[in-house]
């Protein structure tokens, strides 16, 4: 597997929202507002969260292959004052930039995912965090009522990270074979196939491409599900909701693959 965007690009949109999720937390009328999607924090904890995420991950890519550092111990909290706090996300991620160029993206490092289609490197990681402030930049600005879409080149890549990264497993699923198709609006598609041999991902042709690989099956795929590429992301982590997208065939098999808990 290798990425949609270059590792160059990956840690240059990872500083492009960690500097949009910076300016929600240096506008916002408070720290204590609770966070709607994500409602057992207020935006400081999601601020805490950012910050000291991206600092265990500076110390895990720093590690290389062995497992994952601990960055807590003797790293400074994060400070309630609002500047003081915008500077310390900004130093969270200079730290992880630092460690993420000094390794390069082929580099082996620890993971928390193991056998799944995203390989256990520093490129992975990268794109991975890409992501998580991505989506984590989301809730911070609906949090002050001001939500922008993702941006598209980071969505598109998004959701096949999430597929890649968060869905594949060899484990078996334990329900009646399936499949999951994904349209982004911007043209690019993906099947999820979930099986006895567990679940995997690959793309496909967008919805009227011409080629035999778009048609294999066609009973075989349980639920489909259109949007832009910035929706789908949002729907797969749960920030929006499927009305807000448009849904063929099963729509409760999603609620099946929430539900699922595999062994690997």
């Amino acid at each position: 597997m290798t990425t949609t965007l270059a590792f160059p690009v990956l840690l240059r949109l990872i500083e492009e929202r960690s500097s949009a999720f910076r300016a929600v937390v240096a506008s916002a009328p408070s720290l204590d507002v609770q966070v709607p999607t994500c409602p057992e924090w207020t935006l400081f904890d999601l601020a805490e969260h950012i910050g000291d995420g991206r600092r265990a991950w500076a110390a895990t890519v720093a590690a290389g292959p062995a497992p994952a550092k601990s960055a807590a111990e003797g790293a400074p909290a994060a400070p309630r004052e609002r500047e003081a706090l915008t500077a310390w996300l900004a130093e969270s991620t200079r730290q992880l930039l630092d460690a993420l160029r000094e390794a390069g993206p082929d580099r082996g490092c620890w993971t928390w995912w193991g056998a799944s289609q995203s390989p256990r490197t520093c490129g992975a990681v990268a794109r991975h965090q890409l992501q998580q402030l991505a989506v984590h930049t989301y809730d911070a600005q609906i949090t002050v009522g001001a939500p922008e879409p993702l941006p598209a080149d980071v969505a598109l890549d998004g959701v096949e990270e999430f597929l890649y990264t968060c869905v594949a497993t060899p484990s078996a699923w334990p329900h009646k074979p399936t499949a999951f198709d994904f349209h982004a609006a911007e043209g690019q598609s993906w099947r999820l196939t979930v099986d006895g041999d567990g679940a995997r991902s690959t793309r496909i042709p967008a919805p009227g491409a011409t080629s035999a690989a778009a048609d294999e099956g066609p009973d075989a795929v349980g639920v489909s599900v259109r949007g832009t590429a910035s929706e789908l992301v949002l729907f797969v982590y749960d920030r929006i909701t499927a009305d807000s997208l448009r849904i063929e065939g099963d729509a409760g098999l999603f609620d099946l693959l929430r539900a699922w808990e595999p062994e690997e």
